[in-house]
């Protein structure tokens, strides 16, 4: 766990010694307050609640995440520094979760530093504090599946644009595949339990079911394996890829 911890404070840090981390946060707060109030409709609404906000979560994140995700290793590998990293008395693993870790982190903060909206929403009406608080935890855990595609891409190639455009691709694949019309196009040739699995991967129905206040354990279980699958293979394309 410390060794972890170290690989995760030398990322923290990395992000906060540049203006990456203070450029993010920025460029994820201005999205979010446009996606929001001009978008979303949040005051011709007329209502309470911060469904607005949520609803273009899973669009911000289909470019934010491999934004951030891009350098976690494709960086590492063009500097040679990833040679440092394999020298240092970690496992595999336990890099690969350090630097996802403070990559999420990022993330976290922005999320938080939203909480303005939730003041205002409580200022305004009569909100369901329960379903907002559940709609923040059911952000984070996607944008977690996001990240860890982008980790897995990441360490796949040295160019961080490649990483980004693989990135992007691969989360719009999950982030449609629970989408009728898709499930419609694969139906004539593929068997429809096969269709229904592919439907169940889908990001959006297990983030919708969260962001009504439903903290199913079925949809946390579902991100959590995600994430870690993902990171199991992350590690794995690291650990051929080092050299």
């Amino acid at each position: 766990m410390k060794r972890m911890a170290s690989i995760y404070r030398r990322e923290m840090a990395s992000y906060f010694s540049t203006p990456l981390a203070y450029v993010f946060v920025i460029i994820f707060l201005v999205l979010t307050g446009t996606f929001t109030f001009y978008l979303g409709g949040f005051f011709p609404r007329g209502q309470a609640d911060l469904q607005p906000f949520f609803t273009w979560h899973p669009w911000l994140y289909l470019f934010l995440a491999p934004a951030l995700g891009m350098r976690l290793w494709a960086e590492e590998r063009k500097t040679g520094t990833i040679e440092l990293i394999m020298t240092l008395p970690v496992s595999m693993m336990e890099a690969v979760l350090g630097k996802f870790l403070a990559a999420w982190s990022m993330i976290a903060i922005s999320l938080g530093l939203t909480f303005p909206i939730w003041i205002t929403v409580n200022i305004l009406g009569r909100p369901d504090n329960g379903v907002i608080a559940a709609g923040y935890v059911g952000s984070l855990l996607m944008a977690g599946a996001y990240l860890s595609i982008s980790a897995f891409f990441s360490a796949l190639t040295r160019n961080q644009v490649i990483a980004f455009v693989i990135s992007v691709v691969g989360c719009f694949a999950f982030l449609l595949s629970g989408f009728p019309i898709v499930q419609d196009f694969f139906r004539p040739w593929l068997p429809s339990a096969v269709v229904e699995m592919l439907g169940s991967l889908g990001f959006l129905q297990h983030f919708d079911t969260i962001t009504k206040g439903i903290l199913d354990l079925r949809d946390i279980i579902y991100f959590l394996t995600f994430i870690a699958l993902w990171l199991l293979a992350g590690a794995w394309a690291v650990d051929r890829c080092k050299n």
